[in-house]
């Protein structure tokens, strides 16, 4: 048959019936370890799960076909997917250039467990392809690592642009493409070496599961073929995703294009609406027009995603948003089929909070879901009268303190 499509590839890839019953979803195998039929003899090669278990390897197929790559590798969470593949491909004096709008996660995973072990890191704007160049170490830097959209900003990257900088330096190019998923963008066929995911996001889409994965091109580096030195780190290593885990993951994935459609369509309807409501200052998502990386986001991406930004005014404003959302629950994940909000300032960026790298204290992320729009926007607006009631408040006490006094928001 032809090549088929994305949503084919994502129900069938890796996820064939059971050989024995004929059932149409794969058994979970829920086992450690495998009876071996003489010394290192092994049925289909399965020894011990911490090597390989076939409910794992049926999602690394899976989401290693959706992405375009060589090879994928499902771990225990997205952070760990992250710290294996970069304690793989990294040597003790290696430099990251690392873009500076992303998870704050990724930013305390390379300050504080890579820097003791020598490795540095230069932040820099993301939409500035010179600004990339120009922080390239030569003989140094080894690997680029970007997120697009960003994390919480959803600023737009040039992703082959970001790839030839990397491949003109001898490095990798690494992209988090946990906000886009596959179905909206694959980063492979624009330039990069490496994918890695927060499967616990939208891949797994219900939030009931946890893990990471990473997907590698068919390439090599330092003299080994990626997949073999990102395999081995995920065997040494152990940081495996679970059969379970594995099963909810494929699971998810079958139905990620539906759900990416409906979020993506709510986004764009609630951004619309967000544009237009008093005590909003600024709305943050690539599918509106007078986003600055609206056209490239047209260009390189099949949609615009389900995360907006918003800006609120003031810090009071924007905590008192985050915490009268009724639908919109107060949480530091996203990409469930339920909507939620995060104060990201002091949830899932606090690790760089005081730094240059800070977001902004007026800024909410939105997740949001794919309940109907209606009742979402409803929950917004009342959020939003609770939010303008805050920010007059917090004016009026800053307009009322005395000269040389300082105003300490309650919380802060």
């Amino acid at each position: 048959m032809s090549t088929p499509g994305f949503n084919t590839t994502a129900i069938h890839a890796g996820q064939e019936p059971d050989p024995l019953t004929g059932a149409v979803i794969p058994p979970i195998y829920q086992t450690s370890t495998f009876v071996q039929d003489g010394i290192n003899v092994l049925r289909a090669g399965h020894e011990y799960s911490r090597g390989s278990n076939p409910t794992r390897d049926g999602f690394q197929t899976q989401l290693a076909a959706l992405e375009g790559g060589a090879a994928g590798f499902a771990f225990a969470s997205g952070l760990a997917a992250e710290d294996a593949l970069l304690r793989g491909v990294l040597r003790p004096g290696d430099h990251i250039v690392l873009g500076g709008d992303g998870y704050g996660g990724t930013n305390r995973l390379v300050n504080h467990l890579l820097g003791p072990w020598g490795v540095t890191n230069t932040a820099v704007d993301i939409t500035d392809l010179g600004a990339v160049a120009a922080a390239v170490q030569p003989g140094r830097t080894a690997v680029l690592w970007l997120e697009t959209p960003s994390n919480p900003l959803l600023s737009i990257a040039d992703v082959a642009g970001w790839a030839r900088v990397a491949h003109a330096a001898d490095a990798l190019l690494i992209v988090d493409n946990t906000f886009a998923s596959p179905y909206l963008q694959r980063p492979l066929a624009l330039g990069a070496d490496v994918v890695v995911h927060s499967t616990t996001k939208y891949i797994g889409g219900h939030s009931d599961v946890l893990g990471g994965a990473v997907v590698v091109r068919d390439g090599q580096f330092r003299g080994r073929a990626l997949a073999e030195t990102v395999g081995y780190q995920q065997f040494a290593g152990g940081a495996v995703a679970g059969p379970q885990d594995s099963y909810l993951a494929a699971r998810g994935l079958k139905t990620l294009g539906l759900r990416m459609e409906r979020h993506g369509a709510n986004a764009l309807r609630v951004a619309r609406w967000a544009q237009e409501q008093p005590g909003v200052e600024q709305v943050l998502y690539p599918g509106l027009e007078d986003h600055p990386g609206h056209a490239l986001a047209a260009q390189q991406m099949d949609g615009f995603g389900g995360i907006v930004s918003l800006r609120l005014g003031s810090e009071a404003a924007a905590r008192a948003f985050a915490e009268s959302t009724r639908l919109f629950g107060l949480s530091v994940s996203l990409g469930g089929v339920e909507s939620l909000v995060c104060y990201c300032s002091e949830m899932t960026h606090a690790s760089v909070r005081g730094t240059e790298l800070a977001v902004p204290t007026d800024l909410v992320r939105l997740s949001v879901g794919v309940e109907d729009v209606d009742d979402l926007i409803e929950d917004l607006g009342q959020a939003l009268d609770c939010s303008r009631e805050a920010g007059r408040a917090a004016a009026r006490q800053s307009a009322a303190a005395p000269a040389g006094h300082e105003t300490v928001t309650a919380g802060v």
